[in-house]
């Protein structure tokens, strides 16, 4: 018998007092295997430099590859924990929102590898492209 899958709003009021919250992560829907995500870009998420900071956005698309692993786990696990992670940056923005599609590729007993694409909302151009890699933890 599968897990039920959690709602968008259980999910984002697991993470409100985390990392997620701090950085104003938001899931708008999620399935198995799928999650679409937002983060509204403010002040605290600029490098020094003016410029949106890489790790705000890897926070995001791992933020939404892992609530999607969480979301749905194998049978019998108890959590999970991000083994490897690329990003391939191909632009920024500077204010707005940014939007995430991230997307499960594979999901096995031990391992689930996830790709994201992050976005700009307001112009729909491709901030990044994110693949990680979930290990499953069991008791």
């Amino acid at each position: 018998m599968s897990r039920a899958i959690p709602t968008p709003a259980e999910l984002n009021a697991w993470g409100k007092d985390s990392l997620p919250g701090f950085i104003g992560f938001e899931i708008l829907d999620v399935t198995p295997g799928s999650v679409h995500a937002r983060m509204t870009i403010r002040p605290q998420l600029l490098a020094p430099n003016g410029y949106l900071h890489a790790a705000s956005v890897i926070a995001l698309a791992d933020s939404a590859c892992g609530y999607g692993t969480m979301a749905d786990l194998p049978e019998g696990a108890k959590g999970f924990t991000t083994i490897e992670l690329k990003s391939n940056f191909l632009g920024t923005a500077l204010e707005g929102t940014l939007t995430c599609e991230a997307a499960r590729q594979h999901r096995g007993r031990t391992t689930q590898v996830w790709d994201a694409t992050v976005a700009n909302e307001q112009t729909g151009k491709r901030i990044a492209l994110f693949r990680c890699t979930q290990i499953i933890l069991y008791a």
